[in-house]
């Protein structure tokens, strides 16, 4: 495997046909060079990816992470690996990170006032605190959450697409009745639930999506016993996150039904510890430490493009979910059968409709 060489100051002089030294002045801003070439030079360094330093002079990066976004790091999920990546990155350009919990946002914006701030990352916050953040003068990126009216950049996994590339990977192994097992709230898990509609298209059925109180294994496990004991019929489900799967692995298991004999399991997020259950956890791999690094990035692009006329739109950032197929996905059993009129087995109630 080759590995992409780095952008130097040479290839960008090259680019635009001037002298190294004239590169290295407009970029480090030490020594006169045109305002127009200076822009153009600086311009030319972020297309070519060339780490550019920063004229804004901070160092400190604020992370405002909500309630939610720090229950879910104290249970080792999503949160826990996205900050991974935040702080590797930071080690990388040579900044510090702040990680503040919050629940009055007044202290934030506080914190945001120091000179040596650079900008200020808002992790997986609500709609309210968007509203509060629009006053801010530094430069703001949201983490793992998106603004509808486009006033902040964002960084996030592409929700919607993950959710349908689960789905479909059920569908395409003969699965009909597949249900959606989620907790409602926060916009990106809605954009979860819209693409398992979107995979199930003529398929949909509302009576499939069980909703669950909060992101814990025995919510999940608690929302599959009740559709078992209410006769509910489906070969498959797709939990909203791997921490609701393995809840749903659990009810299965104590209900006598074989994973993936009987009942299908995919869940998405694509956490370490679903390899460790029984059977092994399929599930739609978010990218998560990139999402942390690659939020860093826009943030420091942002605060960069202050001092120069290159002025770029607010950005909405989505990245690419892969399938990681392990041991809990098998082809259904029975072909599901849509006529009213055909007789519904009670011995695999299950695996038919």
């Amino acid at each position: 495997m080759t590995t992409q060489r780095r952008t130097r100051i040479s290839d960008i002089a090259k680019r635009l046909g001037v002298s190294n030294a004239t590169v290295s002045r407009a970029l480090s801003g030490d020594g006169y060079v045109k305002q127009d070439l200076a822009d153009a030079i600086r311009a030319a360094a972020l297309d070519m990816n060339y780490p550019l330093p920063s004229r804004a002079g901070g160092t400190q990066v604020i992370v405002a992470a909500s309630y939610d976004a720090m229950v879910d790091l104290g249970r080792s999920q999503f949160t826990m690996h996205v900050l991974d990546g935040l702080r590797a990155r930071a080690d990388a350009l040579g900044l510090t990170l702040d990680v503040q919990a919050f629940q009055d946002f007044a202290a934030v914006t506080e914190l945001t006032q120091s000179a040596d701030v650079l900008g200020l990352l808002l992790l997986t916050i609500d709609d309210a605190t968007l509203t509060q953040a629009h006053d801010l003068t530094c430069p703001v990126v949201l983490v793992n959450g998106d603004d509808p009216a486009m006033r902040f950049s964002s960084v996030t996994p592409c929700n919607r697409s993950a959710a349908a590339l689960a789905t479909r990977h059920l569908i395409d192994r003969g699965h009909d009745r597949i249900v959606f097992l989620t907790r409602p709230g926060r916009r990106t898990i809605q954009r979860r639930r819209e693409g398992w509609q979107d995979a199930m298209a003529g398929r949909f059925d509302p009576a499939l999506v069980l909703e669950v109180p909060d992101w814990t294994a025995e919510a999940g496990q608690t929302a599959i016993s009740q559709a078992l004991a209410r006769g509910e019929r489906f070969s498959g489900i797709v939990a909203a996150g791997d921490i609701l799967a393995m809840g749903a692995i659990a009810a299965l298991n104590e209900a006598g039904l074989s994973i993936p004999k009987d009942v299908s399991v995919i869940g998405i997020d694509g956490l370490p510890q679903g390899r460790y259950v029984t059977p092994p956890l399929s599930s739609v791999e978010i990218p998560m430490p990139q999402v942390g690094a690659m939020a860093l990035d826009l943030l420091c692009e942002d605060a960069r493009n202050r001092d120069i006329s290159v002025h770029y739109p607010v950005r909405r950032i989505e990245l690419a979910c892969k399938l990681v197929n392990r041991g809990s996905v098998a082809p259904a059993l029975y072909r599901p059968v849509h006529s009213s009129t055909t007789p519904r087995s009670t011995k695999t109630a299950i695996n038919t409709v």
